[in-house]
């Protein structure tokens, strides 16, 4: 949750070229950010991976209109609709990309590569089809705003009652930390032009949650030192990670769903 998906990345600035609100050569830069490749592998009529720039020129020639985001867990098929053997290979991954308008998806593998000491991401984003149906359990960004304020409200009443080091100076500290990372990479930016403004909004308390989230599982145990204090602490944070993952599948995939309401 603490770091934006790759996934979200992809759907995000693959919506704008489509849109024809990004060049070509903006998007892939966006989408690759600090990873040193991304390569397509699996796309019909391409025998090899090929780069981003000819893969989302092709998925668009066959048919795509749009990207959704996809981020499951055990339990919780968020945004998928399947086969199961594209659910199964995005499960492992923890994220996918399905695309509107014909029946394809993706889903990233990240490998390390280069000598020791001067290591780089290859992302290789296998095609694979995808079943056409509404995506799981995905909800309007109404809809995940309000649950989103109410987790926040539930977390830190949660932790502050096991006394987990989730709140107080050191989350302060680590807080505004993140707030400065998201002023300096610019949230709209990470969403990509042609994205509401509430989407934008969702999106960003969604990945504060996370901030929360990971400062209560990795910062310190506070006062939750047994195995039965652990186990509250998991019982309390699951369902609030739920709820931001929610959220920020409808933050990355509202210019779809707006676009859809439209053609309603």
């Amino acid at each position: 949750m603490l770091s934006e998906p790759r996934s979200g990345r992809l759907a995000a600035w693959g919506n704008a070229l489509l849109a024809g609100l990004v060049s070509p050569d903006n998007a892939v830069h966006a989408i690759v950010g600090d990873d040193a490749v991304h390569r397509v592998e699996g796309l019909p009529g391409e025998a090899a991976p090929v780069g981003l720039t000819l893969a989302l020129g092709r998925l668009r020639a066959l048919g795509v209109t749009g990207f959704r985001v996809a981020l499951p867990a055990a339990g919780h098929p968020l945004g998928l609709s399947g086969p199961p053997e594209f659910n199964a290979r995005a499960l492992e991954a923890e994220e996918a990309v399905v695309a509107t308008g014909a029946a394809y998806g993706l889903v990233p593998e990240v490998y390390e590569a280069g000598p020791a000491g001067d290591l780089h991401v290859e992302v290789v984003w296998h095609c694979l089809q995808v079943r056409e149906a509404p995506p799981a359990d995905v909800p309007s960004l109404g809809e995940a705003e309000r649950e989103l304020a109410e987790a926040l409200r539930d977390a830190t009443a949660a932790l502050t009652r096991l006394d987990v080091a989730a709140s107080g100076p050191v989350a302060e500290a680590a807080l505004d930390a993140y707030r400065a990372r998201a002023e300096r990479s610019a949230a709209a930016e990470t969403l990509a032009p042609g994205y509401p403004p509430r989407a934008v909004r969702v999106l960003e308390m969604a990945q504060r949650i996370g901030v929360l989230i990971a400062l209560a599982y990795e910062n310190g145990h506070g006062g939750a030192v047994s195995a039965s204090e652990m186990a509250a602490r998991g019982e309390a944070l699951r369902p609030v990670e739920r709820v931001a993952r929610r959220a920020q599948v409808a933050a990355y995939n509202a210019c779809v769903e707006e676009r859809e309401r439209g053609r309603g």
